[in-house]
């Protein structure tokens, strides 16, 4: 097995021991009066994280599965689909659409830029019968974070529905969802909830539950189904509110760190990952790394990072785990090799680990034989 290492990753990151301690607790069932009890406090605590009054479903499975889930719900074969490409992820949002037959309309950015307002703008007048868009707000695969407000209310003044991969943003930075008019909005806990994976989030509005009635679900299948978990909800949801089992000890972690979160408030969490990112940006920068993403749209969570002539990637990702025993990402697809990413996920934006963290990079640096004064990363602490 291997030794646990220090998560600089872009999800899952490490969590308090108070989060991994729910994960220990004898099994709960997930039904009866005592799991609804956890069940509404943790539904509860997720929309004002949300900042939304939709219903909000918890569905074993990852954050695609949900996207997946909201994309052949709302949507039948023919129908016309925007869906914004501009990384790993939006990309697979465009094999998804494509999967339930979607005439899919690509919005496209070059990697490492946002995705252009102006461009949707054009793209829904030369598809006025497009039914939807769907998007990533934080790119993880590139670190860019997509300007989503200014894309939904473009949405909301054509008609159109908008449909959002929360995945690594929601609780890193403020998306409050019934302000900006989302329709669709997925996220998981493994990522700005600082919780385990292995469910995931979904708030419906009530636009999108109209889109979802006349959808004819024409093979769609009954798991990933919007239609099962209402029914589950609203006939069982006293006693029983899902249609499976579920993963009861993941969600008591969520709670966990959910409540962690409400008490630190939302604006500290936020304040936090802005810091964290900060650190990391000054810090290397100030090695003579060259960040992937322009500052200006460049994400608080994950910070993509270029490699450089005097190592690979993978030189820098071995010695920081073998020597130090910390774990970062690299770069997805056609960046691999190219990039290496730094996630600020739960303790990697605490102060022990970004100390920890940029003082490594030096040691490695100095491993490879270049001159770096100690503790010249350390500027943004």
């Amino acid at each position: 097995m291997e030794k646990h290492l220090k998560l600089f990753t872009p999800g899952p990151g490490d969590v308090d021991e108070d989060v991994l301690a729910a994960m220990s607790l004898p099994v709960l069932r997930h039904y009866g009066p005592g799991w609804m009890e956890i069940y509404n406090e943790t539904l509860s605590l997720l929309r004002d994280i949300f900042k939304t009054n939709n219903e909000i479903f918890l569905v074993l499975g990852p954050g695609s599965a949900l996207m997946d889930m909201s994309i052949g719900s709302l949507l039948s074969p023919g129908d016309k689909i925007i869906v914004g490409q501009n990384g790993f992820f939006g990309d697979r949002l465009r094999d998804i659409a494509e999967g339930y037959g979607l005439v899919v309309i690509p919005f496209t950015s070059s990697l490492g830029e946002p995705l252009d307002p102006d461009e949707f703008r054009k793209l829904i007048v030369q598809n006025p019968d497009a039914s939807a868009i769907t998007l990533v707000h934080h790119e993880t695969g590139t670190t860019v974070m997509n300007p989503l407000k200014e894309i939904a209310e473009i949405a909301r003044k054509a008609g159109i529905a908008i449909i959002v991969d929360a995945v690594s943003s929601m609780g890193g930075v403020d998306l409050p969802v019934d302000e900006w008019g989302i329709d669709i909005c997925v996220t998981t806990p493994n990522k700005c909830l600082e919780a385990i994976p292995g469910v995931g989030i979904i708030s419906i509005s009530p636009r999108a539950w109209e889109m979802v009635d006349k959808h004819t679900d024409n093979g769609h299948g009954w798991y990933l189904n919007l239609k099962t978990w209402r029914y589950f909800a609203r006939e069982w949801g006293s006693w029983h509110p899902s249609p499976v089992t579920m993963p009861t000890n993941n969600i008591l972690a969520m709670l966990t760190s959910l409540r962690n979160i409400k008490q630190v408030g939302l604006e500290a969490h936020y304040a936090k990952y802005a810091h964290a990112s900060q650190a990391v940006r000054a810090g290397l920068g100030n090695l003579g790394f060259e960040m992937f993403v322009h500052q200006e749209c460049a994400s608080p969570i994950v910070t993509g990072v270029k490699a450089r002539k005097e190592f690979t990637v993978a030189e820098i990702q071995n010695w920081l785990a073998s020597e130090r025993g910390m774990a970062v990402g690299g770069g997805l697809g056609t960046l691999s090799g190219k990039i290496f990413r730094v996630g600020h996920l739960g303790k990697a934006a605490t102060r022990e680990y970004l100390i920890d963290f940029l003082f490594s990079v030096e040691e490695f640096l100095r491993y490879k034989g270049l001159k770096v004064a100690e503790g010249s990363s350390l500027i943004g602490i």
